[in-house]
């Protein structure tokens, strides 16, 4: 009986210490932070319980802001989004860089999450203006009222451009099978499949929000291309396109040996907002393929510094005979932007061979060109691991 009313009174004690705590916080703090900054909207739970110093040291403290630690080590505290992202294969950059606050208020909001605007794709607005701020004409509805996360994840996803799935399972929770159908009389056989092909899920200057610029056959009509009874196959690209791109020169590295259609992979074959037809932005074409070439790059302590520069100011998308597609050796490539190479540098060249391998030494025999944990894009450390790969000490 005893060891239960020591139980009751200390649990009083602590409820009574947490009341005044709270209270005294409200008082302390509030003495100098205006209270107008910690209320009214949405307010954070320990705020609208005065309980400050469960994230704010009252006295000193080595992060900004008088944090007990740092904004993410705080937030997934309690919001335990680790659990949850863990093995995802993208996850949004603020998200990766712990830094909550890019999208979220600490304190209080007017929108729902604590988003530091009154709407998702206000916040999203904020990094991606030069990608979603274009006018158009027709907006789909979730992105003309600015809910960005209808389609896409905010934090981590497994599918492309974060979104929750792809299309056109994606599409189907808002378009059926039936509708899309009626809309397209019949065409494509699957209904939903390959919805982005032709229209954009944004916006568009045209009706039923079909891209800006049409292939010229799909512009003239379906049956240019299809009898709905045997694939579009490459070949048939190539009766248009054989001046542009000619596969039987590339022996050895080539982007069109699929044996189905491997055009389509890159570009669309209806419509697009890009002129050359591509499905978006080139990295973002390439991605899906060369998901672990991104990663690298994105997780590199030092990332090829040329921001810019896309995949094709190095490889030559369609074919070529060298490595990795290149447009040229692994030294040619390189002298495009770097143009004292070989003048002052280590000897490369056909007149100098990789022990290693027996092969001519190039540049990316020691640099790995989309970026590396190591300066100057080194594969190893340039003070002595790279270094005796080649000139070991007998």
């Amino acid at each position: 009986m005893r060891h239960i009313m020591v139980t009751i009174i200390l649990t009083f004690a602590a409820l009574v210490f947490s009341m005044t705590s709270a209270s005294a916080a409200r008082t302390v703090c509030f003495s100098c932070h205006a209270r107008k900054n910690f209320s009214g909207g949405v307010v954070h739970k320990p705020v609208a319980r005065g309980k400050c110093t469960l994230c704010h040291s009252p006295h000193v403290a080595k992060n900004k802001g008088l944090l007990q630690k740092s904004v993410s080590g705080l937030c997934l505290g309690c919001h335990d989004i680790e659990k949850e992202e863990k093995g995802a294969l993208l996850i949004h950059k603020p998200v990766k860089n712990g830094n909550c606050l890019a999208c979220h208020n600490p304190h209080k909001s007017k929108g729902r999450g604590l988003l530091r605007e009154d709407r998702p794709g206000q916040v999203c607005y904020r990094c991606h203006e030069a990608e979603l701020a274009a006018k158009f004409k027709y907006s789909h509805s979730p992105f003309k009222a600015g809910n960005c996360d209808a389609c896409h994840s905010p934090h981590y996803a497994d599918h492309f451009l974060l979104l929750k799935s792809e299309p056109p399972e994606l599409c189907r929770q808002c378009h059926p099978d039936a509708a899309i159908a009626r809309g397209h009389k019949g065409f494509p056989r699957k209904p939903g499949k390959g919805c982005l092909t032709c229209h954009n899920p944004h916006g568009s200057n045209n009706k039923n929000l079909i891209r800006n610029v049409l292939h010229q056959p799909y512009k003239e009509g379906c049956d240019n291309c299809h009898d709905g009874k045997v694939p579009v196959t490459t070949d048939m690209c190539l009766e248009c396109h054989e001046d542009d791109i000619q596969k039987d020169l590339f022996t050895s590295h080539n982007h069109l040996v699929d044996p189905v259609n491997a055009c389509v992979k890159c570009h669309s074959p209806h419509a697009s907002d890009r002129k050359d037809l591509l499905r978006g932005r080139q990295e973002r074409v390439c991605r899906p393929c060369h998901i672990d070439t991104f990663k690298r790059k994105e997780d590199a302590l030092h990332p090829h510094p040329k921001d810019k520069a896309t995949c094709k100011d190095c490889h030559a998308v369609h074919g070529s005979n060298q490595i990795a597609m290149l447009k040229g050796d692994g030294i040619k490539v390189c002298a495009n932007c770097h143009e004292t190479q070989g003048k002052f540098t280590h000897p490369v060249g056909d007149k100098v061979h990789d022990p290693r391998t027996g092969q001519p030494l190039t540049c990316v025999s020691c640099h790995y060109p989309h970026g590396t944990n190591f300066e100057f894009n080194l594969k190893l450390n340039g003070a002595r691991d790279l270094c005796i790969q080649c000139h070991r000490s007998y």
